[in-house]
């Protein structure tokens, strides 16, 4: 059976999305406050294994993530791309002029701005999570509380729902990595199988600098397909690079971090994986 962490409750999406990932497997599901719960979780067990939510389509990267990724000193097994739909649900006796607050995860209430315009009577409350919102309210029966969240949360929570599909943008997806103690990595994904790679490092205050890794890479037929700049607290003008690339052979993808290894600072390996799927 396979620990899972997740930050939030049963029906969020992590929840959903480490279901799918690991799809025909026995879990155990560990529901973490925050994504340094997950990350302790598997520092303190390393048998368990963490999922976390890294960059939507709408709302962009996670930065918070990326440093708790790379001072974690775990490694990237897998991602999984998720659709992610809200729903707005309330108590069952409630209904569309008893509700006065709704009640989400910011990142969910952002995706659903259009639909809170609409209802400008209604005020937005941030919380923890979409899941744990649903089940706020129904535990605590309050009465004229609405929340955004799966359909799968209002379902679980005994929650009414109003109206499906309230995200602004339809083509919402949010992907998740896979992340465990390095040891336990080539029990979770064959090496000689992967396709995809995430590194971080930092480069040389100097001109062409970036430009340099990035020739070395196109030469070696190496697709980069995300590059994400956070600054480095304390080094002014100074920036981590989290980069993510695709190959097609291993020992070129090899050849390419050896080559570009003597230009960067602190380039480190994040995880080798197997280039995750897209679910609706």
């Amino acid at each position: 059976m396979k620990r899972i962490a997740i930050q939030g409750l049963r029906g969020s999406f992590h929840d959903i999305a480490a279901n799918l990932y690991f799809e025909g497997e026995q879990t155990q599901l560990i529901c973490c406050a925050t994504f340094e719960e997950v990350f302790e979780n598997i520092k303190q067990d390393p048998t368990i294994i963490g999922m976390m939510a890294i960059e939507n389509t709408i709302a962009g990267s996670l930065l918070h993530n990326y440093e708790l990724l790379r001072d974690s000193g775990t490694s990237v097994v897998g991602e999984h791309k998720l659709h992610i739909s809200h729903c707005i649900c309330c108590m069952p006796d409630d209904d569309w002029n008893t509700v006065t607050e709704i009640h989400s995860h910011p990142v969910a209430l952002m995706q659903c701005r259009g639909f809170l315009s609409r209802h400008p009577e209604m005020k937005a409350v941030e919380n923890e999570d979409t899941a744990g919102s649903a089940k706020e309210i129904f535990e605590n029966r309050r009465h004229g509380h609405a929340a955004i969240c799966s359909a799968a949360a209002a379902e679980m929570y005994g929650m009414k729902i109003l109206e499906n599909h309230i995200e602004d943008n339809k083509h919402n997806f949010t992907r998740f990595l896979v992340v465990c103690d390095p040891r336990k990595a080539d029990f979770l994904r064959p090496i000689e199988k992967t396709d995809k790679s995430s590194l971080v490092f930092s480069l040389p205050h100097e001109e062409g600098s970036l430009s340099q890794v990035l020739s070395i890479l196109s030469f070696y037929k190496i697709n980069m397909t995300k590059i994400q700049s956070l600054p480095i607290i304390g080094r002014e003008w100074e920036y981590m690079f989290y980069v993510d690339v695709t190959y097609d052979n291993l020992t070129r993808y090899r050849q390419s971090i050896d080559a570009i290894t003597p230009l960067t600072k602190e380039l480190k390996i994040l995880g080798e994986y197997i280039n995750g799927r897209q679910s609706d």
